[in-house]
């Protein structure tokens, strides 16, 4: 990954490569068929010699390998790859508003299709060519934050950066991965989510990590991914997800999950008894990560050994009055985070929640993360979440509360957490519903969730 030197311009840009590693290392099983770095690039060069000509290009792909070499044929044509929060139809069209020179790319039909939508061909294309090289310095992609906390703000990334991070997560899960082999990887998360673009794209095309295409949503559909593997796999995956498995594993007699390399969640918190369950229920251990959109990585865990949480090589913290400030190799400036830590005196932190979710009412503090967790807690709460709500025509900012628990009331669960919080953390509104709005990554939109209490 060396810059290459060449003419004037190519020695003032810094050329990094896009994929790296032998010409004969696997970077994907692509429908059963391993591809290795030389195909991979083949069929790179053909779709970005096809792409329409644009600035950007919005990434919709499904087929997780697809959606690699789509990035990729993008980067190679100087297009900059734009990541919505959803692929809903709303949100595509708000992103591509804000960049009117965009294309859609796809690979499949969609009914009805966006503008300039681009269709990837079912049997991709291969052309020879030069290495895939690319301005390490110029935006890849821009990554949006999920909206959980309110709008989704545009976060631009650089190959040099992933280059960088992608060092730095290697390291965090270098006892994770086959010495000697090629590890392969099953992802739940979309490759669109950051967490999802560091772990199942840039290790694959940075580390020797081979990503499965597929992005199985169900218990039975993880599974039969992970026994397509050649040897045990890495799973990324969410709480939301791992909490499934493990229900799949208890409650399901037919269900097997063949043997997993190990885990690895992000995206929410963790509880400490779903990894200790999982662990227990698949035989492996489960390492939970911490970072966000704008940072990516920077922390990981043991969960179900340990609250405290293991910087990742040349990450520092610096606690403010409302947050935390990041610095870290592959940012270009320290980055403010919500998130309140406290270090420990052996370099590493706790996380004591974010600063829009402590809350003070008549003299007592509590945080929503803390209150949801004891609603979640309830028996026969399957899902549920506490918020604050805008503030009212008087100033107040009431709690509120969703819950999907079939078999209890509204009354059944505040008579519960009466025995857990304190009187004036109880939700005043409490609604019970058949499932929550959760993204593909398992988080809740802030705007959705208070439209479902205003309903």
């Amino acid at each position: 990954m060396s810059a290459v030197i060449g003419t004037e311009t190519e020695q003032a840009r810094r050329l990094l490569a896009l994929v790296v590693g032998a010409a004969a290392r696997i970077v994907a099983y692509d429908r059963g068929t391993p591809v290795s770095r030389e195909r991979f690039e083949r069929h790179v060069r053909a779709a970005a010699a096809a792409l329409p000509a644009a600035g950007y290009a919005v990434n919709l792909c499904e087929d997780r390998y697809r959606f690699i070499v789509a990035l990729c044929a993008a980067a190679l044509r100087g297009q900059v790859t734009l990541l919505p929060p959803s692929r809903a139809p709303a949100v595509v069209d708000s992103v591509r508003a804000d960049h009117p020179d965009s294309i859609c790319i796809g690979d499949g039909a969609l009914d009805p299709a966006p503008p300039g939508f681009w269709r990837l061909p079912d049997e991709l294309g291969e052309l020879d060519g030069a290495p895939l090289e690319i301005d390490a310095d110029a935006t890849l992609l821009i990554g949006f934050t999920s909206g959980s906390t309110g709008q989704p703000k545009p976060n631009p990334k650089t190959l040099a950066s992933f280059v960088s991070s992608t060092a730095q997560n290697i390291a965090a899960m270098r006892d994770l991965l086959a010495h000697g082999h090629v590890t392969p990887l099953v992802a739940t998360v979309p490759p669109q989510h950051m967490y999802g673009m560091e772990t199942s794209v840039m290790l694959p095309l940075l580390g020797d990590i081979a990503v499965h295409a597929d992005r199985p949503f169900f218990p039975q559909d993880v599974a039969r991914a992970v026994a397509d593997c050649p040897r045990a796999p890495l799973l990324v995956t969410t709480p939301v997800h791992l909490r499934a498995l493990v229900q799949a594993r208890d409650d399901d007699a037919s269900f097997a999950m063949p043997p997993l390399a190990a885990i690895v969640s992000a995206t929410a918190p963790l509880p400490r008894d779903l990894a200790q369950a999982a662990e227990a229920a698949f035989g492996c251990e489960v390492r939970e990560m911490f970072g966000s959109t704008e940072t990516c990585i920077l922390a990981r865990r043991r969960t179900a050994q340990d609250d405290a949480w293991t910087l990742l090589p040349g990450v520092t913290l610096a606690p403010q009055p409302d947050g935390t400030l990041v610095d870290a190799p592959h940012l270009q400036a320290p980055v403010a985070l919500a998130d309140l830590v406290e270090l420990l005196p052996d370099g590493r932190f706790r996380l004591r929640g974010r600063n829009a979710d402590l809350l003070e009412i008549a003299g007592k503090r509590a945080s929503l993360g803390d209150l949801t967790r004891k609603l979640l807690a309830v028996p026969g709460v399957v899902d549920g979440i506490v918020v604050q709500l805008d503030a009212d025509a008087h100033g107040v900012c009431r709690i509120a509360a969703l819950a999907v628990a079939p078999t209890l009331t509204p009354d059944d669960i505040l008579r519960a957490l009466r025995q857990q919080m304190d009187p004036v953390f109880l939700p005043r509104r409490l609604r019970c519903i058949a499932s929550l709005p959760r993204n593909e990554t398992g988080k809740l939109p802030r705007s959705l969730v208070l439209e479902l209490l205003r309903s």
